[in-house]
């Protein structure tokens, strides 16, 4: 991204805030591992979708109208001695010269600074109720306005979740934000692909998961999304399986749900495969009912249409083939009313997806399901989970947990699956992983 997007989004929150508005979010602390050994760093997504900035230690405050000048950026000084062993820092001059903040302070500084940005504000627009800390700095600053009013100095009186206009700006895309996401899916896809063509009987999950992270990070990816779930026969049929430790079977399944992330955005891909390369024909069968609801949910994906309309069509679909294998008895349509599909289908059919691989936004406005517009991406990723020991069900079909996931974005004339180049037919995955690795 570059400088004039993030400008521009701070213009447009600014518009929504007003002039008797200010707005203030901190960066993400650091997190320690353990003991002085930290994680990577990775901003918080609210505060780098309108700064850029992605070092800790800062606060932004948008300020509309203030003649000063209406974005400032409180950051880390330059330090020299601590560069030497942390790398370089923007500082002042590179807040506003590389970041485009109007005015740069000191973080130090921030307890003299801030209460005066708050001076004649009405409102305060900011994370409330998620750091305890910080809301108590928040009203300390509030406090120290108050102690001025009989000099004049009128001090805010009414808070406001930025939350509201600032996750509804995330929730519709811009062109930029798009391009990095086909990248992220481009990058994730590739590494699915990978990892069906080097799996083989024997090899450890684990394994798998290597090769999905040497094709994330070789392409300029340095994280995943989130943490990888690789489930070989029963463990696929744990939603969020993350051990990864167990080893792979012939005969077995392995479900991967793993994506990448590219300057701050991620993918979101699943994908469930034979480890021998050739579906059994109960393997087959089931995975045939999910890649059907999956596509009937995707058909659904288009303006107009309310964000449950992928759900319900997939739920149909799956109630129906789970009917038509013997797994459920009686009439899809009463079924469907019983929610009788949740004994092996437990979960939705998607969410919102883009700096956070669960996206902000809401899903319902006004007591009902949003409806679709171009500029959302979201997730469609139906499954069917039969663990081991399920009542009622035959052996042959236990131990098979089958999801497929693709990242769809909604055009303005209907939707476009970022995710295609991941195979997901049978035919396809046969395939590919009869293919040499390489």
């Amino acid at each position: 991204m570059n400088t004039k997007e993030f400008a521009q989004r701070r213009t447009r929150l600014m518009r929504k805030i007003g002039h008797g508005g200010v707005a203030i979010l901190p960066a993400a602390p650091h997190a320690l591992r353990n003991r002085d050994s930290e994680y990577p760093y990775r901003p918080d997504s609210d505060f780098y979708y309108l700064t850029g900035f992605a070092e800790p230690e800062a606060i932004a405050v948008l300020a509309p109208g203030r003649k000063e000048g209406e974005y400032i950026l409180f950051c880390r000084e330059r330090d020299p001695k601590m560069e030497i062993w942390t790398g370089s820092r923007a500082g002042q001059e590179g807040a506003r010269a590389r970041y485009g903040a109007d005015e740069s302070f000191p973080i130090g500084d921030i307890d003299k600074v801030l209460p005066g940005l708050l001076e004649n504000r009405r409102r305060v627009f900011y994370a409330m109720g998620q750091r305890q800390a910080f809301d108590q700095q928040v009203m300390a600053w509030v406090n120290q306005v108050r102690h001025k009013t009989r000099t004049g100095v009128q001090a805010p009186a009414e808070f406001i979740a930025l939350e509201q206009p600032l996750h509804e700006m995330r929730l519709f895309k811009s062109k930029a934000e798009i391009a990095a996401m086909r990248y992220a899916a481009k990058v994730s896809s590739a590494a699915h692909r990978r990892a069906m063509q080097t799996c083989r009987a024997g090899m450890m999950e684990y394994q798998v998961e290597a090769e999905l992270l040497h094709e994330f990070v070789r392409e300029g990816c340095r994280f995943p999304a989130y943490n990888s779930i690789v489930g070989g026969g029963g463990n696929a049929c744990t939603l969020h399986y993350t051990d990864n430790n167990a080893s792979l079977n012939d005969g077995d399944l392995l479900l991967i749900d793993a994506g990448a992330e590219f300057d701050c955005y991620a993918a979101d891909i699943t994908r469930t495969f034979p480890v021998n390369g050739r579906f059994s024909a109960e393997q087959k069968a089931v995975y045939e009912i999910v890649l059907a609801a999956q596509l009937a949910a995707i058909d659904k994906v288009r303006p107009g249409n309310r964000w449950n309309e992928p759900h319900e069509a997939a739920v149909r679909v799956l109630t129906e083939g789970l009917v038509a294998l013997g797994l459920l008895k009686g009439k899809p349509r009463q079924l469907i009313k019983d929610e009788a599909h949740r004994k092996f289908y437990m979960h939705r059919t998607g969410h919102w997806l883009g700096m956070d691989v669960h996206d902000v936004g809401e899903y319902k406005v006004g007591g009902n399901w949003r409806t679709l517009e171009a500029g959302m991406v979201l997730t469609v990723e139906p499954g069917l989970y039969i663990p081991a020991g399920s009542k009622g069900v035959p052996k042959k079909w236990w131990n098979i947990g089958i999801r497929i996931e693709d990242d769809v974005l909604v055009t303005k004339d209907g939707h476009e699956v970022l995710t295609t180049a991941a195979p997901k037919t049978v035919a396809d995955i046969e395939a590919l992983m009869a293919q040499p690795p390489g």
